[in-house]
């Protein structure tokens, strides 16, 4: 049987007066994100002088006595799944997971089951807190389905906002990091730079991303840099300055260099693939995914304030592939003479 715990009382100081509502109780109990609090005010546990409140914008009065009642957290909406999981690291706050490509992240349509969060909830058990009313584990980031590599996953509510607030920011105050590996067709004419282009939904299909005019999407910042540089191909290392989805993806094809193996964006490619040669063909067509490895991942942690950094190397599908492509760059004098 679970117990509900008993209402806290929050009195509110003369310092404190004026401020919205919901802020003012996620400053008093920084455990909760104000997502988290925003909801529990929409629901009603949060009342003043005996009468609920559910204004989350509502202004706050010094001397002001509110009652902030938590629920215990409810049982995961998702299923627990015994899944096996590569975990480059885990502490009493997060947990960092070195992604497989085809591993759905969140449960969706079509994908309730066999994700990130079904395997996390397995794992985690109850070392996990009510995030957003339900015991599951935070997802402050995603990576497509079919992109590999780090991702870091919240335990409780206090690193779920310091996380969220981490990845909101892209970076740009210097608290995250996050760089990845794509191998993409071509050989680039500037072997580094910025690709600096809004995206929005496609006008032709509303599933896919497209660079669009300013004024019908999201600012979207994408820096790359040429690692290796062969005929047929690239080896790139990419930093997110945005988080828009599919960004990479996106930016690389709307430079003319899109990921190898990508099923949506790299569709007219096909006449490239079929000039490689053989073993090169064939290493592409084990891919079976878009060529996209999310590599290094650091951010300053939101409890100890520790700096931390993972690195991912080349999973073996990216690796064969790549081996494949120096090797035809290699024959090709050879076969030139």
């Amino acid at each position: 049987m679970t117990l509900t715990p008993p209402p806290e009382t929050l009195i509110v100081t003369p310092e404190e007066a004026g401020l919205r509502l919901d802020k003012f109780i996620t400053a008093r109990a920084p455990a909760l994100s104000r997502t988290r609090v925003q909801a529990l005010i929409e629901a009603g546990a949060v009342a003043l002088a005996g009468g609920t409140v559910t204004g989350a914008g509502d202004k706050v009065r010094p001397g002001a006595v509110y009652s902030l009642a938590i629920p215990p957290a409810r049982a995961a909406e998702p299923e627990a799944e015994a899944i096996a999981l590569a975990i480059v690291h885990e502490d009493a706050h997060l947990i960092v997971i070195d992604k497989p490509a085809g591993l759905v992240v969140h449960p969706a349509p079509g994908a309730w089951t066999g994700t990130l969060v079904n395997a996390l909830i397995a794992h985690c058990g109850d070392s996990l807190s009510g995030i957003g009313g339900v015991r599951r584990p935070g997802i402050v980031h995603r990576l497509d389905k079919d992109t590999s590599g780090l991702l870091v996953a919240a335990k409780t509510d206090m690193a779920h906002q310091g996380l969220a607030a981490l990845f909101a920011a892209h970076g740009a105050d210097g608290g995250l990091e996050r760089r990845y590996r794509a191998l993409v067709w071509g050989a680039l004419d500037r072997p580094a730079g910025v690709i600096d282009a809004p995206l929005g939904r496609s006008a032709g299909n509303r599933t896919k991303m497209a660079v669009v005019a300013e004024q019908r999407g999201r600012r979207a910042v994408t820096r790359y840099k040429a690692l290796e540089q062969m005929a047929a191909a690239s080896l790139l290392e990419l930093e997110l300055e945005t988080g828009r989805t599919h960004q990479i993806r996106v930016h690389l094809a709307h430079i003319g260099h899109p990921v190898l193996g990508d099923p949506v964006y790299g569709t007219g490619f096909a006449a490239s693939a079929r000039k490689l040669d053989e073993p090169a063909r064939a290493a592409l067509t084990a891919l079976r995914r878009q060529a996209l490895h999310a590599a290094v991942l650091g951010f300053e942690h939101p409890a100890t304030g520790r700096r931390m950094r993972f690195e991912s190397a080349l999973p073996d599908d990216m690796a064969a592939l790549l081996r494949a492509l120096r090797a035809e760059q290699s024959d090709a004098p050879r076969r030139a003479r």
